[in-house]
């Protein structure tokens, strides 16, 4: 619940750019600062709040993490500019960064062995409802209220979860205490590596789509405010379903369903330029692109998971940063490429580096499983 919260939060402003955009009198290549802020924030939080926190129960941890997202989603409802508007969403970032370096890898503590693929692609399920409540909703509340009826909406959310969390989560009490080790730990693996390369090549490639989706949607296929929502409400609900065909072939094969993932969502964004201006075309694109995506997370986080077993949270730490700082840069990258170039370029730019990602698995990457239990065995 917690993670579909703070997903929430983060996809909010895909669904109303434009609306912040008219309002506040920036373009939308400048409003889309908002996905990217946070993402960089959330990329110093990550180890930061690791390392921080020491021995301190996880519980209480989170709890923190929680009075930050309430703050964050308080200020931005009540922004009276586009700065202050900005300062929110980094300060939204500080608290998803923490949120993600000790929350991904929580599966592994709360089950056995044999259920953690599917803990895992439960409570990566988050971000799938995060995107599909966020990205739609945001855009329905913010033609029929408006962009802060939208941010007091999530407000109310972030409460509730909260109060959620308080009441039912565990203890979660640690005896090791994270350091620089830990967290640069996943680097001395070359699965490690090459699947941080991999991860930071794809996520920048459907950020710097994903973030323009909505004016790609209204000015290419013409679909209006409402049929917009309606159809990233498709995308994410699809990609909640490909959260868990990204669990189950992960747990069986994590290298050809990670390299499966990242085809997928090369293939529709590079053709959306040209399917886009036919609508049947347009929401096939982004049906496939939606199971892909939702699949992604998933099979990436196992994969870092399997390679480095003995500091998965440390390891997850440094997966959180990559993985923000990755949403900050694509979405950074694809805001510049639409204010100069336009919308397909961002497309073509976006299914370009999703293809590099998947030439470093194919041509230096290995099953982290194995390449564990080679090192092991040495």
């Amino acid at each position: 619940m917690s993670a579909t919260v703070f997903c929430t939060t983060e996809f909010l402003p895909v669904g109303l750019l434009r609306y912040i955009s008219q309002g506040l009198a920036v373009s939308e290549g400048a409003a889309g600062i908002m996905v990217s802020a946070p993402g960089l924030l959330a990329a110093i939080a990550a180890p930061a709040v690791t390392v921080a926190v020491r021995r301190v129960d996880r519980r209480r941890v989170l709890q923190g993490l929680g009075f930050i997202l309430v703050a964050s989603n308080l200020i931005a409802m009540l922004a009276p500019n586009f700065p202050v508007l900005v300062f929110a969403r980094a300060l939204f970032g500080i608290g998803i960064g923490g949120f993600w370096a000790i929350g991904a890898g929580l599966g592994a503590r709360l089950v056995a062995e044999r259920h953690v693929g599917r803990a895992t692609s439960l409570i990566f399920a988050g971000v799938s409802l995060g995107m599909l409540i966020g990205g739609p909703a945001g855009a329905l509340i913010g033609e029929l209220a408006g962009w802060r009826a939208a941010f007091g909406a999530v407000l109310a959310m972030s409460l509730l979860a909260l109060l959620v969390q308080m009441a039912v989560l565990p203890e979660l009490r640690v005896t090791q205490r994270i350091n620089g080790r830990n967290l640069l730990g996943i680097l001395a693996t070359r699965p490690g590596r090459v699947g941080l390369v991999a991860m930071m090549l794809a996520l920048c490639g459907q950020f710097a789509t994903y973030t323009y989706v909505t004016p790609f949607l209204a000015t290419v296929s013409g679909f209006d405010g409402k049929t917009i929502s309606s159809l990233l409400l498709g995308y994410t609900l699809i990609g909640l379903f490909g959260n868990f065909i990204g669990g189950a072939g992960a747990q069986r094969d994590v290298r050809t369903t990670l390299l499966a993932t990242i085809l997928f969502i090369a293939l529709p964004v590079a053709m959306l330029p040209a399917l886009g201006i036919h609508r049947i075309s347009a929401i096939a694109a982004l049906a496939v692109w939606g199971v892909s995506y939702g699949a992604m997370p998933v099979a990436l986080q196992m994969w870092m998971a399997q390679a480095t077993p003995d500091m998965r949270e440390g390891g997850m730490a440094l997966f959180v940063a990559v993985f923000q700082i990755s949403i900050a840069l694509g979405s950074f990258a694809g805001g510049v490429i639409v204010d100069r170039y336009g919308l397909f370029d961002a497309m073509y730019s976006g299914a370009a580096l999703c293809v590099l990602a998947m030439l470093a698995i194919m041509l230096f990457g290995r099953s982290a499983r194995t390449a564990a239990g080679t090192a092991s065995a040495n």
